[in-house]
C-alpha cells in the first residue's frame, strides 16, 4: 500500500477577486509562499519519507510544490490530470450569490449535478483517480505529494469515500495548503486523513 498526499496550493495573489480557474498567470501571494514553506517544514519535521513531488501545470501549484521538492532534493513532475476544474466563469469576478439570478447565469447553472458551468464531477474524479493510482505505482516505497486544486481534490475524496459529488462548496474540507491523504493498493484508493499544516497562517481578507 502506498501513501499519496494531495496538497491544495497556497493563497493566490488576486487583488481584483477574479475567479482564476485555469488561467495561467496567477501566482502565490507572500502568504501563499509562507503556506507552501510551512507544509514543507511540516513534512520534514513529521519524518515523512517523500520520494516524489508532482504538481498541476498551473503556476500556483508549481510554486507550492517548490519548497517541498527542495526540502527532499527532488524535481517536480508536472501532471496535467491534476489541473484545476474547467469553469466558464474563469476570468470574471468571483460570482456572488445574487449574481446567479442574472438570466445568463441561470442558464449556466441549470444543472448542479453535472455541473453545467464547468467540467463534470465524474470526469474530474476519473482523471484524479488515474493520476493518484499512477503516482502511487511510480513511487511505491515512499510518499508522493501531489499539488492540485480544491474542487478536484474534494471530488477525489468524495470518490474514495463513496459519497455524492453534489455538495455545497462551502462544506468542502479542503483549506488552502491542506493535505488530503489517500492510501493506494493497486487500483483501490482509500481516504486516509486530512491535515492543515499551514492553518496557523492568517489569510488576508
Amino acid at each position: 500500500m502506498s501513501r499519496v498526499l494531495v496538497l491544495r496550493h497556497g493563497h493566490v495573489h488576486n487583488p481584483d477577486g477574479i475567479l482564476y480557474g485555469r488561467l495561467p498567470e496567477f501566482r502565490l501571494s507572500e502568504t501563499g509562499q509562507a503556506m507552501a514553506q510551512a507544509v514543507a517544514d511540516h513534512l520534514v519535521a513529521s519524518g515523512e519519507h517523500v520520494g516524489r513531488v508532482v504538481a498541476s501545470p498551473l503556476l500556483r501549484a508549481q510554486q507550492t510544490a517548490a519548497p517541498i521538492a527542495a526540502a527532499f532534493s527532488l524535481d517536480i513532475a508536472t501532471e496535467d490530470r491534476v489541473i484545476e476544474a474547467d469553469n466558464i466563469f474563469a476570468g470574471e469576478r468571483t460570482p456572488r450569490p445574487m449574481d446567479f439570478l442574472k438570466p445568463r447565469n441561470l442558464w449556466r447553472i441549470r444543472n448542479p449535478r453535472t455541473p453545467s458551468w464547468g467540467e463534470p464531477y465524474v470526469e474530474q474524479a476519473a482523471r484524479m483517480r488515474a493520476a493518484i493510482i499512477d503516482a502511487a505505482a511510480a513511487n511505491p516505497d515512499s510518499t508522493t505529494v501531489i499539488v492540485s486544486h480544491q474542487l478536484p481534490i474534494w471530488v477525489a475524496r468524495c470518490s474514495a469515500e463513496g459519497r455524492s459529488y453534489v455538495h455545497d462548496p462551502r462544506s468542502r474540507e479542503c483549506a488552502l495548503a491542506s493535505l488530503t491523504a489517500f492510501d493506494v493498493d493497486g487500483d483501490a484508493i482509500a481516504f486516509a486523513g486530512y491535515a492543515t499544516p499551514a492553518g496557523h497562517i492568517e489569510v488576508p481578507r
